[in-house]
């Protein structure tokens, strides 16, 4: 088991070695959209791409992910692994609205054996979520 410094500090390691493998400017949270924001996941147990959508307006929230519940079939051609979860539930127990597309490989942010398939994963994935985003983002802001 690590200290709760180790893990920080591992945690902190493994997203310092992802941007210099892969440097590159992602979208993330800069959709123009508030509480509309991709973000890389990296747990103990876990990986994920994601598209978090957590408006402190509910109202909002419900509004975008039916705009995007409506594109679905459009974003499961490119990334047919995606999952709509109207109901996630974060670490910290606050509940949002999450499409997401799980790594399937085995990780764990305490392995670095496991990261680069995982760094792998997300230069596979994340640009198809935001192409998909660029490609669609006046019919997913017209709410």
């Amino acid at each position: 088991m690590f200290s709760k410094e180790e893990s920080a500090l591992l945690r902190k390691d493994f997203w310092t070695s992802f941007g210099k493998s892969f440097p590159r400017k992602w979208l993330l949270y800069n959709t123009k959209i508030k509480g509309f924001s991709f973000k890389f996941v990296a747990e103990r147990k876990q990986a994920m791409v994601c598209l978090d959508i957590e408006n402190p307006d509910e109202l909002v929230n419900l509004l975008y992910y039916d705009q995007m519940l409506s594109l679905k079939t459009l974003l499961e051609t490119e990334l047919p692994e995606v999952i709509f979860n109207d109901e996630f539930e974060l670490e910290s127990g606050k509940i949002i609205h999450r499409i997401y597309v799980p790594f399937e490989g085995k990780f764990s942010v305490y392995n670095k054996n496991s990261w680069r398939d995982c760094f792998e994963f997300y230069m596979e994935t994340m640009p198809k979520f935001e192409l998909f985003f660029y490609e669609y983002e006046d019919i997913i802001k017209n709410i």
